[in-house]
């Protein structure tokens, strides 16, 4: 499996607390069957987001671990002001991999007004807007309609593994489900945070969605689309989108086509 979002990287957010809870996360994640992990710390008003440290970090994580396990950065990338005027000038700075994909978190308090706006001139830089863990946001649960224009609009969706498990709480779990079987979903992630609270792993999600929604459909959220955001590549999977703008059919009980 292929984690593209969690905070593995120490000392820079609100994820690992030192090298020492790195390397525990890391083993946490060789052990339940993950190959490849993006540290993707915050870039937020509140978490300076350097660069280059990140970049130090990683390598020095990837250092201990040897071949066992395969690191790559990228950032929690929030919509504003700063953000948006030097992702115009450093775009790999910000992206998973320093490739073309972007995770785009959002505020539970509130949406921008111009967000299409923003992810569309983010597309036009060469962006894929991946927006995150939207089940887990209050305000994108009542207005799953904004969900779906992002779709259309081109961007892609990133559910919590932990969802699935009930463990962000049972509001987020039906709309993780059933936003899976409304085929909305590209990826699932652990964004995992520490050892215990907020673990890296995914298999026992990954077990919940493949009952839920059959194992080709496991294979491609947790493996085969996260691994092509990993390498820069476009999605194997694609989820087929109703077209919104289309009113809705009123069909007979019985009706043949």
């Amino acid at each position: 499996m292929v984690d593209i979002h969690c905070h593995i990287l120490p000392g820079l957010d609100d994820g690992a607390d030192s090298f020492e809870e790195s390397l525990q996360m890391a083993e946490m994640a060789i052990a339940d069957g993950i190959t490849h992990v993006v540290g993707t710390p915050h870039s937020s008003d509140r978490y300076r987001f350097d660069s280059e440290l990140v970049l130090r970090r990683r390598d020095e994580l990837q250092a201990r671990l040897g071949d066992r396990l395969k690191l790559a950065s990228g950032c929690d990338f929030h919509l504003n002001f700063e953000n948006l005027q030097d992702i115009r000038a450093n775009t790999a700075k910000y992206t998973i991999n320093q490739k073309n994909y972007l995770l785009v978190e959002l505020n539970d308090f509130a949406i921008p007004p111009n967000i299409e706006e923003n992810l569309n001139q983010l597309q036009m830089m060469g962006v894929s807007p991946i927006i995150t863990h939207p089940e887990r946001n209050a305000l994108i649960r009542r207005h799953p309609e904004r969900l779906r224009k992002w779709l259309h609009q081109g961007c892609t969706v990133q559910i919590t593994a932990m969802s699935f498990l009930g463990k962000f709480g049972s509001e987020a779990q039906k709309t993780a489900e059933s936003w899976l079987d409304q085929q909305m979903v590209h990826f699932v992630a652990s964004d995992a945070h520490s050892t215990r609270r907020r673990p890296l792993q995914l298999s026992e999600a990954c077990k919940a969605v493949a009952a839920r929604s059959g194992d080709s459909i496991a294979q491609a959220l947790f493996t085969d689309n996260p691994l092509a955001v990993f390498e820069g590549r476009h999605l194997p999977y694609e989820p087929e989108q109703p077209d919104i703008s289309a009113k809705p059919i009123r069909r007979k009980r019985f009706s043949f086509f």
